[in-house]
Formats: structure tokens, C-alpha cells, sequence
């Protein structure tokens, strides 16, 4: 199971005017304990008066940078995020959990590929990752990348995209579409919805060449991106999300109704393992996740945005039957074999049986 380590800041650098970037160094005995993959997150816990909250931001280093490092974009009202933005400094320490999440595919050396990315903002963070790893790795492929922001100023890793460029001719385009600045081309002026999106494919993005397209962003960005991939052609299976966790907090979650005649007192005897241990306890049917449950029987449950985002609390129901209210991150194979993620999860049976450790 997953526990935090502490990382070492090795510097801070300001990337926009509400965005930097950390650098941080694991110690010698967790060096490979963050070996990452391209697109993969960290997710970090800091404690702010008597609160611990717990955020997780994209790695947007290449596999051959040789350094770990994450863009964290100050979000209106964030605590963490602003925290990090106004008093981070080289030299702190920030405890994380080690490299998670699924938003890459497999790297094939001898491939020809053309790979499509749909960013927007702060998105644009595990999309930069896996650029620079696929242009490295698989030296036959290439990338097109349609990155979203309201102006110039605000787009994240600017000059960095366009060295890419430069040193990887011909195998790298971008395609910058700003909401309030006009452009000499009216396409790349505007949100990216529908409608831009059958213009890209119609004269810019041939999508049939497109062996995996990669979109992060905000959720109705990401939503009209990915209808509008699977109008033109492109299957499920070739389209991978990562959702904002930031889109997230402060959203209430949906009370579950109640069945007429239901039991309101209706309770669930769960029996979960963690890390080897396995402890049961009785929490209701409804108005309490699994993973609050579990935290509160004291088990030190994995866990970080609590909104269905992310998959740090990701767990297997091994006997029982239970619903996920919310899932923007298990694939459907993971949830077919049994996966679900611990903060959507409400029982449907009056027992269940859940392992982390699988």
C-alpha cells in the first residue's frame, strides 16, 4: 500500500503569474520508489491549522529529464495551491505519495504513431510528460498537441513547447486556441467546443492517423472534446481523460434516495484488508462512502481528491455489491474485474468484502 515520503524542494520557479514549478528530490532510499510514468500524478498532504488536506498535481517531467517535478497552478480559494505559490521556497519539504494514475499508454521504441492532446490551462501538465517521453522513446512517432487558454500570458510552459519544436522538427505541432485574444486565424480564437472541433478535423487534425488521443482539462472542455473524437471516428478505447481535480472541490455530493419502503437504518457489515490487516465494522447503506468508513474505524485509507477523480483510493470488491456514484478514472476492465474507488462507493448488500491491497 501507498504511505507518504518526504520530497525535498530543490527549487521553485514561477511559470506564469498564478503557476510554478516544483522541483523535488526524493531521498536516496525512495529514489525508485518515484520512479514515474509519463502522465502519472503525486498526491501531497500538508496540514493547515487542525485540517490535512491532501492534493495531487501531474508530473509534467519526461522520463529522461532525470528530476521529478509538478506544475501547481493557484486555484481561486485553494488553499494548497496558494500556499505553494506564495511560500514554497528550495530547501521545504513536501510529503507525497508515490507516482499514481493510469493517463499514458504502453511506449513501443519501434512504433510509427501519430498521437493527438487536448489541453486546457493547467492540463496541459501530464500532456507535457508524455510529449517529451513519446518524442524521446518512440523516435519514428509524432504529436499534435491543441492547447486552450484564455490569453498568452496564461499558457503554461510557453517557450518550453516551443523548443520542442525546434529540436524535434516535423514530429511536434502545436495549435494554441485562446478565449479572449484574437488571432490571425479566426479557428484558433474561442472556447474549444463542437464546432472547433470538427473545423480542427476537418482542414488541420488528420484523426484518422491518430492511434491514442490524450485530453486534460476541464470537465465540459474534456466532454465536448471527447464526444465530438467519437463522432469523427475514434473509439473509446483510443481516448484517454484526466480529469481536473481542481474542477472538483466544494461540489456537494448527491444524496442517494432511498427506495419507498427502504430502511433507513439499514446498516452494511464490511470486512476490509489493508496492507496485510484485515478489519471488519458495520457503517449505513447510506450517507457514507466506504472510504469514510473506513477512516472512520481508524484505517489509514489512501485517499486524495475524494471526488471520484483521482484513483488513489482505488480498491477490489471481492464478495458483495456495491455503486459508484461518480468514476472519472477507472478504465471499464478495471471496474468489469471488481475496482471501484472507496469515496463514490456505497454498499447495495448487506455484506461486502474489499481488499486495497490488490
Amino acid at each position: 500500500m501507498t504511505r507518504f515520503h518526504p520530497l525535498t524542494v530543490t527549487d521553485v520557479r514561477r511559470e506564469t503569474r498564478d503557476a510554478v514549478v516544483v522541483t523535488l528530490k526524493p531521498s536516496d532510499e525512495d529514489r525508485a520508489v518515484f520512479d514515474f510514468t509519463q502522465g502519472q500524478y503525486l498526491t501531497f498532504r500538508r496540514r493547515f491549522e487542525d485540517e490535512e488536506l491532501r492534493r495531487s498535481y501531474s508530473i509534467c517531467a519526461g522520463k529522461d529529464e532525470g528530476v521529478l517535478k509538478v506544475g501547481i497552478k493557484r486555484v481561486d480559494g485553494g488553499c494548497f495551491s496558494t500556499w505553494v505559490n506564495e511560500n514554497l521556497k528550495p530547501g521545504d519539504t513536501l510529503e507525497a505519495m508515490p507516482p499514481m494514475g493510469a493517463f499514458f499508454t504502453a511506449l513501443e521504441p519501434e512504433a510509427a504513431k501519430h498521437y493527438l492532446g487536448f489541453a486546457g490551462g493547467s492540463g496541459i501538465t501530464p500532456v507535457l510528460s508524455i510529449i517529451k517521453t513519446v518524442l524521446a522513446r518512440e523516435p519514428r512517432s509524432r504529436f499534435t498537441l491543441v492547447y486552450a487558454n484564455r490569453q498568452i500570458s496564461s499558457i503554461m510552459f510557453r517557450e518550453e513547447l516551443e523548443d520542442l519544436k525546434n529540436i524535434y522538427l516535423g514530429r511536434f505541432s502545436v495549435l494554441h486556441v485562446l478565449e479572449s485574444e484574437a488571432q490571425d486565424i479566426d479557428l484558433f480564437t474561442g472556447r474549444v467546443d463542437a464546432e472547433k472541433c470538427a473545423a480542427l478535423f476537418k482542414g488541420w487534425i488528420d484523426l484518422k492517423s491518430v492511434a491514442t488521443a490524450f485530453i486534460c482539462g476541464p470537465e465540459p472542455m474534456m466532454l465536448a472534446i471527447a464526444a465530438s473524437l467519437r463522432e469523427h471516428g475514434l473509439s473509446d478505447d483510443r481516448i484517454k481523460f484526466e480529469l481536473f481535480a481542481s474542477s472538483q472541490p466544494g461540489r456537494a455530493r448527491r444524496k442517494v434516495e432511498a427506495a419507498n419502503g427502504a430502511d433507513h437504518g439499514a446498516a452494511c457489515e464490511a470486512t476490509v484488508t489493508l496492507d496485510g490487516a484485515t478489519r471488519s465494522f458495520r457503517f449505513p447503506k447510506q450517507g457514507q462512502s466506504l472510504l469514510e468508513a473506513a477512516l472512520e474505524n481508524a484505517m489509514d485509507a489512501p485517499y486524495a481528491c475524494k471526488a471520484g477523480v483521482c484513483s488513489t483510493c482505488r480498491a477490489k470488491v471481492l464478495e458483495g455489491e456495491v455503486e459508484m456514484e461518480t468514476n472519472h478514472a477507472l478504465e471499464d476492465y478495471e471496474v468489469r474485474q471488481g475496482y471501484v474507488l472507496t469515496c463514490q462507493c456505497y454498499p447495495l448488500s448487506d455484506r461486502i468484502v474489499v481488499s486495497y491491497d490488490q
